[in-house]
């Protein structure tokens, strides 16, 4: 069978370990094998690459496992090929019972050729990629602080909702802020409203009549903290990804 390396690596990515064959091809069909384990840390991993790199190591497959693969690819990159392997296409082969001979296994099928290899985009992709996830999961976050304000508004028989388009604008911020503070007049309230909502006084105050509770102005406190801290971080996650987009621009 054809030999795509003179030496190469199969690894096999844990949480807290790490089992790597190194095996060189010989002039003849055969060739040998050496097994080492190292811990992940940092440390660990460089030591990895530092052993790997002495051996003329030309390129190294091992299992997308979890998000456990991911420290070593990034120290690995650069100083080698590094060909990511789903789990999936290699996990129905025979001959794979421990740690070693998973390694092993890998090495093996990649010295043939056998293992096929996923995508993996530029570091400069990967770290948008990462940026524009967390945006997007923190607005689904909010989002769910925000319904859930209108359900304490609900339960305290407050419907700003009806009446606002957004219970989080500039007016209905401001009038949550200050039932928060403990006002309780509905005229008063509805004095709040900036803008076209200033046209609706006689419905924001029918609206704005309620039983509020001493816990519903803990709980609509506690979401509008979690949706301002929200709000922070959001502001600070656009900036850098801006400044990635623009940096990526530039290259």
């Amino acid at each position: 069978m054809q030999r795509l390396f003179r030496v190469c690596a199969g690894i096999d990515v844990h949480k807290r370990s790490i089992y790597v064959c190194l095996v060189k091809a010989a002039p003849d069909a055969s060739f040998t094998k050496e097994v080492r384990s190292f811990g992940a840390t940092t440390h660990e991993l460089l030591g990895l690459r530092d052993w790997l790199t002495r051996e003329h190591c030309q390129s190294v497959s091992m299992e997308s496992t979890g998000v456990y693969w991911k420290p070593v690819f990034n120290i690995l990159e650069g100083a080698l090929k590094v060909v990511l392997v789903n789990a999936h296409h290699v996990k129905g082969l025979p001959g794979r019972k421990t740690d070693v001979q998973d390694c092993e296994w890998l090495a093996e099928l990649h010295l043939h050729g056998l293992t096929r290899p996923s995508f993996i985009p530029p570091s400069e992709i990967r770290e948008l990629r990462e940026l524009v996830r967390t945006r997007t999961t923190l607005k689904q976050d909010r989002a769910r602080h925000v319904n859930r304000i209108a359900k304490v508004l609900e339960d305290a028989n407050i419907k700003l909702g009806n009446v606002a388009s957004d219970i989080l604008g500039v007016s209905g911020r401001a009038m949550l802020d200050a039932i928060v503070a403990g006002q309780t007049n509905a005229a008063e309230l509805a004095q709040l409203a900036v803008g076209r909502l200033r046209s609706k006084q006689t419905a924001l105050q029918q609206a704005l009549h309620g039983f509020v509770k001493p816990h519903h102005r803990l709980l609509i406190q506690t979401h509008l903290q979690l949706i301002d801290a929200f709000d922070a971080s959001l502001d600070a996650l656009t900036i850098q990804i801006e400044e990635c987009m623009h940096r990526m621009a530039l290259t």
